[in-house]
């Protein structure tokens, strides 16, 4: 166990509760000095960073120019701040863990925690931190059941599931085989069968169950079916948009409900929920400007299309402005909790996964609202639409024998008529499983390769 990575996370919980009673204007303040310190921080070490703001030293955050994850890859080894890191050494390591089923939680050489992302937007992702960084993420991810009200930590060590990707350069990996040093943890695939999923969480009993939001339902309709015989305390969903009805099928299972927790392996945790039952965005580790596609902010309670993150506490690999193409709601802070920290009230996934659907007069967004309003309430298990250059297949998991698929095409058919692209041919396809990306991960909707 690395007694002092962990010790360093119980002090930053500890000191971060006193962050809860902060108003609206001391959030402000905390960030703008970070935000100052980690710019400054960026420019004298990171070539990168020296050269892309260069003439702006002096400007507001908004004014710098976005950094996308295609960019930050090409100029990795210039953009980290710490001599001697070369991409293809990092690289090289993951690859190791892949090969050799290593240990993700052991620092490569001593002081480096790195994980990957699986490129299902594009280049894949490659991101470091060392020990004090590592620290602040691993807090980052147990906010959650502090805003909760739930109780975990060195005297109350909960038995933690995961149920999402194995591989070991993956976030969730890391963070299981950090944690498995302090608390009993089980890392399961989400693309494994689900009879072995069911048999392994039985025999583990876990306290806390940490999951793919499309791992969940599936679960849920298993505990409610008794092939799935635990109590757990804790619930909750990440990496994935958590739809209503699998809130309200886990909660149905399991009488709670499943606490949803935003989160990337760039940032860490992002936002989560407390106890009203509202999602709160982690301004004071994290600043999120949710801005149109000309990067411009949008008004609060306004959906963007994509976000810009500054990471204030990223210093190995300095994260400013950073591109993801996630899909926010942001809203202004208010909430009986009594925290001042802004409000997200709707996470709508990536900008990939509106379909744009071609038309005569051009091509029509598709938001995959449009498919969750029509199949939620379907009695499966999973659905999930994927796009082809004639049509779009709509594949239903675990439908009940002898359902008439005709009136689930008819209302989708329905549904896509309603959102202005109407004639579109539909085709319901029954299937055993779901499609999932190299990380085990079920998007909703799966488009075209975009040019």
């Amino acid at each position: 166990m690395d007694a002092a990575l962990m010790a360093r996370v119980l002090a930053l919980r500890f000191l971060w509760r006193a962050r809860d009673r902060w108003s609206a204007e001391r959030i402000a303040a905390h960030r703008e000095r970070a935000v100052a310190a980690a710019r400054r921080h960026a420019v004298e070490r990171s070539p990168f960073y020296r050269r892309l703001h260069a003439g702006l030293e002096d400007a507001p955050l908004t004014a710098l120019p976005p950094v996308t994850k295609a960019q930050l890859m090409e100029h990795w080894d210039d953009a980290v701040t710490r001599p001697g890191l070369r991409l293809a050494d990092v690289e090289a390591h993951l690859a190791d863990l892949v090969e050799h089923d290593g240990d993700p939680g052991r620092p490569w050489r001593g002081r480096w925690w790195a994980a990957a992302t699986a490129g299902t937007t594009g280049r894949r992702g490659v991101f470091i931190w060392d020990r004090r960084e590592w620290a602040t993420a691993l807090a980052s991810y147990s906010r959650p059941n502090d805003w909760a009200g739930i109780k975990a930590g060195p005297l109350h060590p909960p038995r933690i599931a995961f149920v999402s990707s194995a591989r070991p350069t993956h976030a969730s990996a890391l963070l299981g085989a950090t944690l498995g040093a302090v608390t009993p943890t089980l890392r399961l695939d989400a693309g494994a069968p689900l009879a072995e999923t069911v048999a392994a969480l039985n025999g583990f009993a876990p306290d806390i169950v940490v999951a793919y939001a499309s791992a969940l339902r599936p679960l849920a309709a298993e505990q409610a079916a008794g092939k799935l015989r635990i109590s757990p305390s804790q619930i909750t969903s990440s990496s994935e948009v958590l739809s209503a009805q699998t809130a309200r099928d886990v909660e149905r299972a399991w009488g709670i409900r499943p606490l949803d927790s935003y989160a990337a392996t760039e940032t860490a945790a992002i936002a989560s929920v407390c106890t009203a039952g509202r999602r709160h965005l982690y301004e004071d580790l994290v600043i999120a400007e949710s801005v149109d596609a000309r990067n411009r902010p949008v008004p609060p309670g306004t959906p963007g299309e994509k976000l810009l993150v500054t990471v204030p506490f990223a210093r190995t690999l300095p994260l400013i402005r950073y591109e993801m193409s996630d899909r926010l709601v942001i809203d202004r802070p208010g909430c009986p909790c009594g925290r001042a920290f802004a409000i997200v009230t709707r996470v709508d996934g990536r900008a990939e996964d509106v379909l744009e659907v071609p038309r005569v007069h051009g091509a029509v967004s598709v938001h995959p609202i449009v498919f969750e309003d029509a199949l939620e309430d379907l009695p499966t298990t999973g659905w999930q639409v994927v796009q082809r250059r004639d049509g779009i297949d709509v594949l239903l998991v675990g439908l009940p024998p002898g359902t008439e698929t005709d009136a689930v095409r008819a209302r989708v058919e329905a549904a896509l008529a309603a959102a202005g692209a109407a004639g579109v041919q539909v085709r319901v396809v029954p299937v055993a499983a779901l499609e999932r990306t190299a990380l085990g991960k079920v998007p909703l909707v799966r488009g075209l390769p975009r040019a």
